[in-house]
C-alpha cells in the first residue's frame, strides 16, 4: 500500500499545472482584448453634431441623421471582442449620407454562447421593431458580425431588404443561397483571419446573384479601427482606403430603394 505522503509531490505538480494554466489564461485574455482594443477614433466621431444624433447605448450604438434620405437603414453586427466604436468611422458617414445605422453590440463583446448570439440576434430584431418607418432594412456585419447577420436573415428573410457580408467566411451554417434579395460579400486579398479560400469554400450557401467586392491589399483588421489581430496578414493598402470601399458597397445596398 503507497505511503500516504507519496501522493503530496504528485498533488503539489497538479496545483503549480493548474496555476500555469489559469494564469496563462488570464494573460492570453489580456492580450488579445488589447489587442482588440479600440484605437484611432476621435471623440468628434462619438459625438452629436447638427447632421448625426449619436446614441450609445447598452446594446446599440445610433447614428441617425437629422434628415433621412429615405427609408433605408443600416443594421450593423460588430466582429467578437471588437467594440461598437471602433466601427464608428466606416459607418457615421453612412448616416452623414442620410442613412440611419445601428451597430449591434455583442454580449460579453465575444458572444462565446449560442445564447449569447441569440441575444444579439434578438437586439437587432428590437432595433426593426422599433422602427416600422423604415421599409428597407440593410443587415450587415464584420467576422462573426457577418455569422450573425447571415443568421438573421435565415430566420426572417421577409424582414430584410439586403444582405452584406464583410471579412467573413460566413455563412457557414445557414444556407442562404435561395434568397432573391441583393447580397454583396465584402472580402480582403490578405485577410488571414478570413482568407481567400475559406470564403470560397462557403461560396455556394449564398445565392448565384451574389456581388463579390475585393479589396486588394486590405486585411481583416482594418475593416475596424483596432489592433493588429492575431493571423491576419498585412495590409498593403490604409485603413482609411479599405474602409472607404467597404462604405460604398454598403451605400449602394442602403440606395437599392432610394
Amino acid at each position: 500500500m503507497p505511503h500516504p505522503a507519496a501522493g503530496k509531490p504528485r498533488r503539489r505538480i497538479h496545483w503549480w499545472v493548474r496555476r500555469f494554466f489559469f494564469a496563462w489564461a488570464i494573460l492570453s485574455t489580456l492580450w488579445v482584448a488589447g489587442k482588440m482594443r479600440t484605437r484611432g477614433v476621435s471623440a468628434e466621431t462619438l459625438r452629436t453634431s447638427p447632421a448625426v444624433a449619436v446614441s450609445d447605448g447598452p446594446t446599440v450604438l445610433e447614428f441617425r441623421p437629422a434628415r433621412a434620405k429615405s427609408t433605408s437603414a443600416l443594421i450593423f453586427f460588430c466582429g467578437a471582442g471588437v467594440s461598437a466604436h471602433a466601427y464608428a468611422p466606416l459607418l457615421r458617414p453612412v448616416a452623414e449620407a442620410g442613412y440611419p445605422v445601428f451597430i449591434v453590440k455583442l454580449p460579453y463583446r465575444f458572444a462565446p454562447f449560442d445564447s449569447h448570439k441569440e441575444t444579439a440576434i434578438d437586439r437587432a430584431r428590437g432595433v426593426i421593431a422599433a422602427h416600422p418607418a423604415v421599409v428597407h432594412w440593410v443587415i450587415s456585419g464584420h467576422s462573426l458580425g457577418g455569422a450573425l447577420a447571415a443568421r438573421t436573415v435565415h430566420s426572417r428573410p421577409e424582414a430584410i431588404a439586403a444582405v452584406v457580408l464583410i471579412g467573413t467566411t460566413h455563412p457557414r451554417n445557414d444556407d442562404l443561397s435561395a434568397l432573391r434579395i441583393p447580397v454583396t460579400k465584402v472580402f480582403a486579398s490578405n485577410d488571414g483571419v478570413a482568407p481567400y479560400d475559406r470564403i470560397q469554400a462557403t461560396r455556394h450557401l449564398l445565392p448565384a446573384h451574389t456581388r463579390w467586392v475585393e479589396i486588394r491589399g486590405g486585411n481583416h483588421s482594418q475593416f475596424g479601427h483596432y489592433g493588429h489581430q492575431l493571423l491576419d496578414g498585412k495590409p498593403a493598402i490604409t485603413r482609411e482606403t479599405q474602409q472607404a470601399i467597404t462604405r460604398v458597397a454598403i451605400l449602394e445596398a442602403l440606395a437599392l430603394d432610394d
